[in-house]
């Protein structure tokens, strides 16, 4: 969707390449993040220790907000990882688009539909299994006849829409920001004056700006989702 970008086959399979140098980008800043903030700890924190431990503290506020008792720890570095990339990959976009010719090779990884659908089925498969390993099979089969047998389509219909719905609801907020932003961008270079320039700038300014907030938010709602759907596979019917 949006800028064409390059692609390229191998065993049958087709990779897209901006994807692959966008999530492979995300990840290497998350872990120079992480790395560069972790390297000098110490008992009484200070400087980037604060910043890592606000963080952790954060998203693990997150999780036991949603997931009650001892099951909250086993999700907290999830949670954290989490958060990091999708913030990560919101931003990307916003400060490094890179165009050769007519391909884009870097841009938000969160941009394009695959990538959020498979973040969001990572999140819908691990509540599933840490449900089964809660609950066992029976028990996890069970809730989805609860609190009645007729309600059984309605519940297994219900996993499919929390799939889509999170994953869609990041990229149409984060694909909807870029697409504004170069509309912005081509509305000033195809102006054919200065003057165009001049009132495009800080249109591109602020939408800029309240992207960063928006991309923002979607980490933070993508990881509170995350937690209720798990929440509601490993927490006992009430």
């Amino acid at each position: 969707m949006g800028d064409p970008v390059p692609t390229v086959k191998f065993l049958g399979l087709t990779f897209n390449i901006a994807n692959d140098i966008s999530i492979l980008l995300t990840c290497l800043i998350v872990f120079m993040f992480v790395f560069l903030l972790s390297r000098h700890l110490a008992l009484k924190p200070k400087g980037g220790q604060n910043v890592l431990e606000w963080l952790i503290e954060f998203t693990n506020g997150i999780v036991k907000g949603s997931i009650k008792g001892n099951d909250a720890s086993h999700f907290g570095l999830y949670a954290f990882t989490l958060f990091l990339f999708i913030f990560v990959a919101n931003q990307l976009g916003l400060f490094l688009h890179i165009q050769v010719g007519q391909y884009t090779y870097v841009k938000s990884p969160t941009a394009d539909p695959i990538v959020t659908l498979t973040l969001s089925f990572m999140t819908v498969a691990l509540a599933h299994a840490a449900g089964v390993q809660k609950k066992g099979l029976k028990g996890y089969l069970k809730d989805y006849t609860s609190p009645f047998l007729v309600f059984l389509p309605i519940n297994i219909f219900e996993q499919f829409t929390d799939f889509l719905t999170l994953g869609l609801r990041l990229f149409g907020n984060i694909f909807a920001g870029e697409m504004l932003l170069s509309k912005v961008a081509t509305l000033a270079t195809d102006g054919g004056s200065w003057f165009s320039y001049v009132y495009s700038f800080p249109i591109e300014f602020l939408w800029q700006g309240f992207s960063v907030f928006i991309g923002s938010v979607q980490a933070f709602v993508f990881v509170t989702l995350t937690s209720v759907y798990i929440s509601q596979k490993v927490s006992p019917e009430e």
